[in-house]
């Protein structure tokens, strides 16, 4: 008892950097593709995941880290580190992890694909007659047309360049005039390569053999047909670049009197925002760098010299090549809902007992139809829904329409603040409102994360309550790719709560108690801090104490220092964490009892569960949040408990078959790196594929299969 007080748990040494943290996660990723086990055009996929990842994390965090330098801010992170410290090692890390990003690319999966008869051309200059003609013309009548070069010189000033676009600079010298002296001086030029046309295009192949496909990069065309762009000039050099700019948002809610105006200004003001990243080739002419470095105003430090293609994202293009579906794994359907009868009327299917939804390995289409019956069903009288992120065409929100147009009372909290979806949510709010719609922006100064729907039923006993809560979004696309659970109840308890929840997002009610939700940023913290410190009280009692929780992200210091404490006093602690993880292990003393894996497969796990062993009396909550600050503190969320006891030994099976899963799961070592799991003489488990072959047998097998590719680009991670 006495050791606890010579431990200092806040000591800076305990904790992890959150962003070096994140890059790890991001390594993990590009791991995936580094493995020879795996199909070909998946391990391509994954390298275009590592790209797009590595984008937005630099639009939002490294951005949001050279905010606080520029502020002049000193304050350390739980790890110790300044702004300035962690810039410069992210700078190294995201060094190293683009290398082995492009080794990957040029050393193992370009000779992979040529294995398959597959070429993408790297230099246009070693084209053949045939194929060099076939690229000009498509450059001429496809390209060209849509080209817009500019010169930068006394009368035109440097243009703007967008984020994230990919581009073509130029060294131009004035063609001489017969008898004129050599006295031209350099000019620049710039020409954006169009994102509205394909940036891999297929052309003959240069051998005659059977099956042989080949494919160049927009860009390369567009280099090899420059100087039909500027007729006087000399085309010197031309290089692909790419900026990445900050694009994290900064709004100042109590000022911003139309959050929606605000909020579309300020996605145009991310066009402007400071240059954080410039990618050029590996090769580039020095005077042509040194000009681009100037005008874009950024430093050496964040300049990325690249082998290869710039924005490796393309592969998600080449991974979905008809023709090579054994180079691919073969596509899942999410299976039915045994609970569910297609068709049949689901509010009667509730009214039986709670149902669990564990996607994707079983369909979301319950969820879909849910908000669709009650848009249609003359006894239902009100539909009540939080919205983050939505897909493009999104079956919930017609829907929701619909019930308005059909004269029934539908709030929809729609949350403007998901990034890089604001202007998708903004078209969204609009439509609702346009059909009748209550529509609610959120709280001031607060997200709205937390996944709840709510519909309010007259029936012959009086007004019945049905509610759906998830661990992810009301999102019929990222339902196919992401791992989430939720639950369909009409207990009285969580109805009642519910209708808390929906009023206090729209007035300003606060519930003076909560039946079952606990709800954030006023309770959630608290709830979560007990259920650890009943489970430190058990082993200090000397009675089994455990707790396996299973998030996104882990990097809130209390509840860090909370779990150091519990493990201290006994407690065993396994995690599952997806992606940033600040704690550490085998700290003698502090986190011997805990181990930490994460997950990285075929679909994006999100889901968030926690389990507390609590004497044998287990209780098992899963929600919205990680044990992240913002969640805590800064955002609407919702945990909820999973109160069926069928249900419970479910979600309980979930997180076993996760902890005994050696083969897509790396494990937190005590020196703070991954590591996968050695396998020799294990049978191999793949929770991922396991959870796809028991939705499979679970299902009932009657009724229409529908087919669909599942593995698309993985979109903006929470």
């Amino acid at each position: 008892m006495h050791m606890e007080k010579k431990i200092n748990f806040k000591d800076t040494s305990f904790y992890e950097n959150r962003e070096l943290s994140w890059l790890k996660f991001d390594l993990r990723v590009l791991n995936e593709a580094r493995d020879k086990n795996i199909p070909l055009l998946e391990r391509l996929k994954f390298v275009s995941i590592t790209s797009s990842n590595l984008d937005e994390f630099y639009m939002v965090r490294v951005a949001s880290l050279k905010d606080m330098v520029h502020a002049n801010y000193k304050k350390r992170d739980i790890a110790g580190m300044t702004a300035t410290e962690q810039l410069a090692a992210i700078n190294q890390k995201t060094r190293e992890l683009v290398d082995l990003q492009y080794s990957t690319y040029n050393r193992s999966l370009i000779p992979l694909l040529h294995a398959h008869k597959i070429s993408i051309v790297s230099e246009h200059e070693k084209l053949t007659k045939e194929q060099a003609d076939f690229v000009d013309n498509y450059f001429e009548n496809n390209v060209y047309p849509v080209l817009t070069p500019m010169a930068v010189d006394a009368s035109r000033p440097f243009p703007l360049i967008r984020n994230k676009t990919l581009n073509i600079a130029a060294l131009l010298s004035k063609k001489k005039e017969a008898g004129e002296k050599n006295k031209s001086e350099l000019e620049f030029a710039t020409v954006q390569v169009p994102s509205v046309l394909p940036r891999l295009i297929e052309i003959p192949s240069a051998s005659e053999e059977e099956g042989e496909r080949t494919f160049i990069l927009l860009e390369q065309m567009m280099e090899r047909n420059i100087d039909k762009l500027f007729l006087n000039y000399e085309v010197l050099c031309a290089y692909p670049y790419r900026i990445m700019r900050n694009a994290d948002l900064s709004i100042d809610e109590d000022e911003a009197s139309d959050l929606l105006k605000e909020i579309q200004k300020q996605l145009k003001m991310r066009q402007w925002g400071e240059v954080i990243r410039l990618e050029v080739e590996e090769n580039v002419d020095k005077r042509l760098l040194n000009f681009l470095k100037t005008e874009l105003k950024v430093a050496s430090e964040d300049i990325f010299q690249i082998q290869g293609p710039i924005d490796l994202t393309f592969l998600m293009k080449m991974y979905g090549l008809e023709g090579y579906d054994e180079l691919r794994y073969q596509p899942y359907t999410p299976q039915r809902v045994p609970e569910i009868e297609p068709g049949e009327n689901i509010f009667d299917a509730i009214k039986k007992g709670d149902i669990l939804l564990h996607h994707p390995y079983q369909t979301f289409d319950p969820v879909v139809d849910f908000i669709r019956q009650a848009a249609k069903d003359p006894n239902v009288l009100a539909i009540k829904q939080t919205l983050y992120r939505v897909s493009g065409n999104s079956p919930i929100i017609a829907s929701l329409a619909q019930a308005a147009e059909n004269g029934k009372q539908v709030s929809v909290l729609v949350e403007l603040k998901a990034r890089f979806d604001e202007e998708n949510n903004i078209v969204w709010a609009k439509k609702l409102e346009q059909a009748g719609c209550h529509v609610i922006y959120g709280l001031v100064g607060l997200k709205t994360h937390s996944k709840i729907a709510l519909v309010v039923r007259k029936e012959e006993d009086g007004i019945c309550r049905y509610v759906h809560l998830g661990t992810g979004n009301y999102n019929d696309s990222t339902a196919k790719l992401y791992t989430d659970c939720g639950i369909f109840t009409c207990a009285e308890s969580i109805g009642e709560d519910a209708t808390a929840v929906f009023n206090m997002l729209s007035g300003y009610s606060e519930p003076l108690s909560w039946n079952e939700l606990v709800v954030a940023p006023i309770w959630l913290r608290k709830k979560f801090m007990k259920l650890i410190e009943r489970e430190m009280k058990h082993a200090k009692e000397g009675r089994t104490a455990k707790i396996i929780a299973k998030m996104n992200s882990l990097c809130d210091a209390g509840i860090i220092e909370a779990l150091y404490k519990a493990a201290a006093a006994g407690v065993k602690i396994e995690l599952i964490v997806r992606g940033i993880c600040c704690l550490r292990v085998g700290i003698p003393g502090v986190s011997e009892n805990i181990t930490v894996r994460s997950i990285v497969g075929n679909f994006l796990e999100h889901s968030r569960i926690f389990y507390f062993y609590n004497d044998g009396e287990e209780e098992i909550y899963m929600g919205s949040a990680d044990w992240m600050p913002r969640n805590l503190d800064r955002r609407v969320e919702i945990l909820f408990p999973v109160l069926d006891e069928s249900l419970k030994k479910r979600v309980y099976h979930i997180l076993q078959v996760e902890l005994d899963d050696n083969t897509k799961a790396h494990v937190l070592q005590k020196n703070g790196e991954y590591e996968k799991i050695d396998k020799r003489g294990k049978t191999l488990v793949n929770s991922q594929k396991q959870f796809c072959e028991e939705a499979v047998a679970a299902a009932p097998k009657q009724g229409h299969v529908y087919r669909e590719r599942i593995f698309k680009p993985a979109e903006p991670v929470e």
